[in-house]
């Protein structure tokens, strides 16, 4: 049950949450320049980018094929899966995942043209920039999953597959990262005949973004509570 807000606590449970997508859209445009590979999440929708044509005619409209659309693209038929699974259960509230999809694409282009083509070339360079970007990663996604409001398309698929199946969330979550990660790099091996954006990097981060998760959300957590919620505990918000 979601917790009970206050028409300005909504507003800024809602900047929160775009705020905290802006912190992981820099976290993907840090990974993608330090060349070892992005996060799990991000990897199919930057392999689609690198695979297709720059834009695609459809009539009139010329769309372009870059990471944010093609994220926007991706995350859009995650969620349509999650309805096909659901079906009835699918709650409406849901479809603003389309909203901040759809955000957080805008904000993939945003921030991959603030980053531009910064990269460090040593190796060692490469994987401070991974560390960083798994830092802005993890600060994000603690920042949107403390608004509690709705998850982003994959965690939803996860949810929904999860719930279906009785399978723990935790353990669908990594299930659907292997799939997804899996998919990108034959996409990468099928279309152009060597890996991109899948990389060591992917697994590290798949790896340590939770742990580095517990450690920001100690500070950011509380604050994230008082701010939103004016700090009622969750208990006494439903």
């Amino acid at each position: 049950m979601m917790r009970k807000s206050t028409p300005a606590q909504w507003v800024v449970r809602v900047l929160v949450y775009v705020l905290g997508l802006l912190f992981l859209a820099f976290g993907v445009a840090i990974s993608a320049n330090s060349d070892l590979g992005i996060s799990p999440v991000n990897s199919l929708p930057y392999v689609v980018s690198a695979v297709t044509p720059d834009s695609l005619q459809l009539g009139p409209i010329a769309l372009e094929l870059n990471p944010g659309n093609c994220v926007v693209i991706v995350f859009c038929s995650y969620i349509l899966l999650q309805i096909l699974i659901l079906r009835r259960q699918f709650k409406p509230i849901n479809l603003f995942q389309i909203v901040f999809s759809t955000i957080f694409g805008y904000f993939v282009n945003f921030t991959k043209d603030v980053v531009g083509d910064f990269a460090i070339p040593t190796y060692p360079g490469k994987l401070l920039m991974l560390a960083v970007s798994i830092v802005f990663i993890a600060v994000g996604v603690v920042l949107y999953i403390g608004v509690e409001l709705v998850p982003m398309p994959m965690e939803g698929l996860s949810l929904a597959i999860a719930d279906k199946t009785g399978v723990a969330f935790h353990n669908m979550k990594i299930v659907i990262d292997c799939v997804v990660v899996l998919t990108g790099a034959a996409l990468s091996f099928l279309c152009l005949r060597e890996l991109v954006y899948i990389r060591e990097g992917t697994i590290i981060t798949a790896i340590v973004t939770g742990k580095v998760m517990a450690v920001v959300k100690k500070p950011l957590s509380p604050l994230v509570e008082k701010v939103c919620f004016g700090g009622v505990p969750a208990e006494a918000g439903r």
